[in-house]
């Protein structure tokens, strides 16, 4: 699919902030999917990458990007799970500073390499157990987290900016479907809203 037909569709599927839909259009995709998906790489879909992961359907990607515009200055993003590390660089298009968590060092050594590529000196990319999120940076405007979990872990929760911090999570197990969830924070007021139902891989936690 070609990207101009990838933004048509996205409009039709309810994306409309035309930050959001330029970043979409621009990133380039094809430099975070496997070599023999680069034809895909515009796709409407989700497809495979090393370590039995997934780099996100664009609609998800921009859907989860899109809801972080609840806050109203939203600047400094935590991202939990980084990947590809293409949702990382819509953020990096978007945001002033990202800080983006992966578990699996092979894939955050790569996602690193291709942003560093790509001249994304905005962000900075973490090896470490994203359930506990990155207390160095903390508060942040925006947390997405791009792996299921039963659970939303408290760190995350603690992690968000007490003065409208919004997180985009996707909650509920592996094998059911799960529903992308949006929290706002008020000091110690959350409040929860569902976004879209969602099929994600868990999060895990880091064994070490």
């Amino acid at each position: 699919m070609p990207v101009n037909h990838l933004i048509t569709e996205l409009k039709l599927n309810g994306i409309t902030h035309p930050g959001v839909l330029d970043a979409m259009a621009h990133v380039p995709r094809e430099k975070f999917v496997l070599s023999k998906l680069k034809t895909r790489a515009y796709d409407n879909v989700a497809l495979p990458i090393e370590k039995e992961q997934t780099i996100s359907q664009p609609y998800i990607v921009a859907l989860m990007t899109q809801a972080l515009f609840v806050h109203p200055h939203p600047q400094k993003i935590l991202e939990v799970g980084t990947g590809s590390g293409y949702q990382a660089a819509i953020l990096g298009t978007l945001f002033q500073e990202v800080w983006t968590i992966e578990r699996i060092e092979k894939l955050h050594q790569k996602a690193q390499k291709v942003l560093n590529e790509l001249g994304y000196d905005n962000i900075h990319c973490v090896l470490g157990d994203g359930t506990k999120g990155f207390t160095e940076q903390a508060p942040y405007d925006g947390i997405i987290v791009t792996a299921a979990t039963s659970t939303i872990p408290a760190p995350l929760l603690e992690q968000l900016n007490p003065n409208g911090g919004v997180m985009v999570i996707p909650v509920g197990s592996m094998h059911q479907v799960q529903k992308l969830t949006l929290i706002k924070r008020y000091h110690h007021h959350y409040e929860k809203s569902i976004l879209e139902l969602v099929s994600f891989v868990p999060l895990i936690p880091d064994s070490n």
